[in-house]
C-alpha cells in the first residue's frame, strides 16, 4: 500500500512511524509511505499557504491554490483522497477496514480554522475525525490512521490471526488474556485457559468480551 500525507508540519512524522511495526513494514515494502510539506506547492517568498476567510471570523483558513496543485500533483485515479477534520466521520476499525483495501492513500492534515470549502467539494474523496475534540492541526489523526491501517494489511502482523482478534474486529472488546506463570501473587488463571478445551476456551472467551463490552463500552452491543 502506498500512503502519502500532506501536511504543514512534516517534522511531526519523525520517530512513531520509523519504529516497531510501522517501520518493519516499511523497510519489507508493504508500506510505501512519504510525508510531503504542504509549502513545496506555494510560489511566493513567504510560503503561504492561509489567509482570512470572507465574512469575518476568527483563524485563518488553507488556501485552495497550493491545495490543489498539491493533490493533484500527488494523486492519480486510483488515489483515495481523505481530509482530516474535526467535522469529518468517525473513523473506528470498520473503517479502518476499508481503507485497507485501497491501493493508494492521500491523507490531507487540516491546520488552523480548517479548509477553503472548494478544497472539500472538489479534492476530497472522503473527510475523516478521530474523536469529537479538536487538535492543533491533523498530524496526529494521520499518525492514528496509518499506524491502525498498517496493521491489517496482509503479512505486516506475525500471525495475521492477531488482526482478526483484537477489540473492535468482531464488534465487542477482547477477552482478557494471561501468560505464565499461571499462579502469581496468589492470583490464578481461570481453569478453563489451562484445561486444552479449545470449544470451552472459545466459549468462555466469547463471553468474557460479551461482559466486557457491555460494562465499559455498551454503546457497541447496540
Amino acid at each position: 500500500m502506498k500512503i502519502d500525507v500532506l501536511t504543514l508540519f512534516p517534522g511531526m512524522f519523525a520517530g512513531p512511524l520509523d519504529e516497531s511495526i510501522i517501520q518493519r513494514a516499511r523497510e519489507r515494502g508493504v508500506l510505501d509511505l512519504r510525508i510531503v510539506n504542504l509549502r513545496e506547492f506555494t510560489h511566493d517568498r513567504h510560503k503561504t499557504v492561509d489567509d482570512k476567510p470572507f465574512g469575518g471570523g476568527p483563524g485563518m483558513l488553507l488556501k485552495p491554490e497550493p491545495m490543489f496543485e498539491a493533490v493533484e500533483s500527488l494523486a492519480n485515479e486510483r488515489t483515495r483522497v481523505i481530509l482530516l477534520t474535526p467535522g469529518g466521520r468517525k473513523f473506528d476499525q470498520s473503517v479502518a477496514r476499508e481503507l485497507a483495501t485501497q491501493e493508494h492513500l492521500l491523507l490531507v492534515c487540516g491546520s488552523y480554522e480548517g479548509f477553503d470549502e472548494r478544497i472539500r467539494e472538489h479534492l476530497a474523496d472522503d473527510e475523516l475525525s478521530i474523536g469529537d475534540y479538536v487538535l492543533t492541526n491533523g498530524a496526529l489523526p494521520a499518525m492514528v490512521i496509518i499506524d491502525t491501517v498498517t496493521r491489517l494489511l496482509p503479512g505486516v502482523l506475525g500471525d495475521d490471526e492477531s488482526a482478526r482478534e483484537e477489540s473492535f474486529s468482531a464488534g465487542l472488546l477482547e477477552y482478557p488474556q494471561y501468560t505464565r506463570p499461571a499462579e502469581f501473587r496468589g492470583l490464578r488463571v481461570p481453569d478453563v485457559l489451562l484445561s486444552g478445551h479449545h470449544a470451552e476456551i472459545a466459549k468462555w472467551r466469547l463471553e468474557q468480551s460479551r461482559a466486557r463490552t457491555a460494562a465499559v463500552r455498551p454503546d457497541l452491543m447496540k
